[in-house]
């Protein structure tokens, strides 16, 4: 089996994420390592909170506590929402920690002795009533290509182009509001980005055939427009500094390096983090660099992004690692998504628009949300969240189809033959064309999954789940019974272990109710091990005798009254969330 290294998006320390973040980044890579783990892959789910850059010192700023303090508090309240989510990362790092600061402070090293930074004077934003220089963030104004007015210094949230601060128009201090600024002279290091193009493009051309045109596409259009030299060191007090043993007179200045500079090397700084927090029994010894060092014909890499942070994951951090002429394992397969809109405009962290993932706990048990933004995934154009599409998702494909299907077998089973799965008798015509059905809509199932189209895999599964409903009104077992008992008893059987192998194909996208579908028959060491296609046709992993309980309601439907008040507390269409 392969050996499968995964990363998300870094979520940003600055809050807790919506559900357009959750959906665009990890959790598609949560469904998809799930998936590689039950069919015996070995996979390692690498993720951090990206805590330097302006943001976080602006955010901490606001909350009145060192920024230090902030991004450990947030570090934790986002890790606890994640598990919320039953996200199953192998480990999730910060990108403040030792590791990164010394793996970064490596690339940047050996960058300089290839030739590939240089230290630059560069005309910068000052501001008078701040009494500093204002890097990326701390400027705002509006942006010279889509006129959006609240346009920051690094990036335009509108129209998604990288800006440097001095491209915006009419620019005000982040800090002050004040816009007494002027244009003075610093120093700075610059990644010679240039000088690498050739080498990312013919990288880009040998990697990318395979990814999805949202993902090639960016790159290539950043290719087209030609790499540029890009300033990797901002005058921040919160970030990995840099060295003072290769640029002396920059350290003393403070200086550290710039967010994105850091951020991608986190995938393997936490990755080295996973490393030494092995508990030390002497049972487990992780090697953290055979995960990300001449790696290429051992471990397959696949990113999960939104198409805000294509550019950044599939040209400026492969051009740093080829740059390092170290055998750094660079990525396979960059799984980008469009964004989850919320009733067509934006989710907005900073704008507080759309759902939270706080809030969306708050609410309902994490697999409704799982299925639904998986169901709905926006993979090959934007997508868009109603409270009334999602309640109509919940109600037909979740409560009624899996749902109701798992309590009408379990109960009317239980009633009328007791508390173990009854025998009946042997399999007939109807069990082979559901086994032959079953068994057909498994490998479309897994062939989405392997391609990692997660909507198509959504509609698989729940036609795997409609396939069980269309069975049990052919057979309809409760007339079955008044003439055929031992028929209504293979009817029954057949529907348990239906609900069994539902348990084990629905896991990666819908856990926690995958474990109590599992968890209804007392079986002798029952794992969650995927389900060969054989095994699909036979439907016997359950077999007669089995002991089994019937579970509480999987999921209880959304009601027209709750409707009503999630549309008041959020905002539907047109509609104002409640104050």
């Amino acid at each position: 089996m392969a050996r499968h290294l995964i990363t998300s998006a870094l979520p940003y320390i600055n809050g807790i994420k919506h559900l357009g973040n959750m959906v665009g980044s990890m959790l598609p890579a949560d469904v998809y390592a799930r998936y590689l783990r039950q069919r015996g892959h070995e996979v390692l789910y690498i993720c951090a909170t990206d805590e330097h850059g302006t943001p976080a010192e602006l955010a901490a700023k606001e909350a009145g506590v060192p920024v230090d303090a902030f991004c450990a508090e947030q570090h934790d309240a986002q890790k606890a929402i994640y598990d919320g989510f039953e996200l199953a990362f192998d480990y999730f790092g910060r990108s403040s920690s030792a590791e990164n600061r010394d793996i970064t402070q490596h690339f940047a090293r050996r960058l300089k002795e290839n030739g590939f930074i240089e230290e630059r004077a560069i005309r910068q934003v000052f501001s008078i009533a701040d009494d500093r220089f204002l890097p990326d963030r701390y400027i705002v104004g509006t942006c010279p290509h889509c006129g959006y007015d609240k346009a920051r210094g690094d990036q335009c949230e509108n129209c998604t182009r990288v800006l440097d601060p001095t491209d915006l128009i009419e620019p005000r201090s982040a800090i002050s509001g004040s816009s007494d600024l002027e244009v003075r002279e610093t120093k700075h290091l610059f990644l010679l980005q240039s000088k690498l193009a050739g080498e990312v493009e013919r990288w880009i051309d040998a990697t990318s055939e395979e990814w999805p045109q949202l993902a090639s596409s960016i790159a290539r259009k950043w290719l087209t427009e030609g790499l540029h030299d890009r300033a990797i060191t901002r005058d921040l007090d919160w970030g990995v500094p840099v060295p003072a043993d290769t640029w002396p007179d920059l350290a003393a200045e403070g200086k550290v390096f710039y967010v994105w500079f850091d951020a991608p090397v986190e995938y393997i700084g936490a990755t080295k983090e996973w490393a030494d927090a092995a508990p030390d029994t002497g049972t487990e010894d992780r090697d953290w660099k055979s995960w990300w060092y001449d790696a290429d014909d051992t471990v397959r890499y696949t990113e999960f992004m939104a198409k805000d942070n294509v550019p950044f994951h599939t040209v400026m951090f492969p051009a740093t690692q080829l740059g390092t002429r170290e055998p750094w394992k660079k990525v396979d397969y960059v799984k980008a998504f469009n964004w989850l809109n919320y009733y067509g405009g934006k989710f907005s962290t900073s704008q507080k628009r759309g759902i939270f993932t706080d809030a969306a706990l708050e609410l309902l048990p994490a697999d409704y949300w799982r299925y639904f933004l998986m169901a709905n995934a926006p993979e090959s154009d934007d997508t868009s969240f109603s409270w009334e599409h999602f309640t109509a998702t919940v109600n037909k494909d979740l409560a009624d189809t899996l749902g109701n299907f798992v309590n009408r077998v379990l109960s009317f089973s239980r009633k009328r033959f007791g508390d173990a799965v009854p025998a009946g008798s042997a399999a007939g015509p109807a069990e082979a064309r559901l086994g032959e059905e079953i068994a057909r809509l498994l490998a479309e199932y897994e062939g989405h999954m392997e391609a990692l189209q997660f909507r198509k895999a959504a509609a698989a599964l729940r036609a795997l789940w409609s396939a069980g409903n269309s069975y049990l009104e052919e057979k309809a077992p409760w007339l079955e019974i008044k003439t055929d008992e031992e028929g209504a008893a293979l009817t029954l059987r057949t529907a348990m272990n239906l609900i069994h192998l539902y348990a084990v194909v629905s896991e990666p996208f819908i856990p926690a109710s995958a474990r109590a579908m599992r968890s209804a028959f007392a079986l002798a060491d029952d794992t969650a091990a995927w389900v060969s296609a054989e095994e699909a046709k036979a439907l016997a992993s359950v077999p007669a005798g089995t002991a089994f309980t019937v579970p509480p309601v999987l999921f209880a439907k959304i009601t027209d009254e709750e409707l009503a008040a999630y549309r008041e507390r959020f905002g539907g269409e047109g509609e104002e969330p409640a104050a």
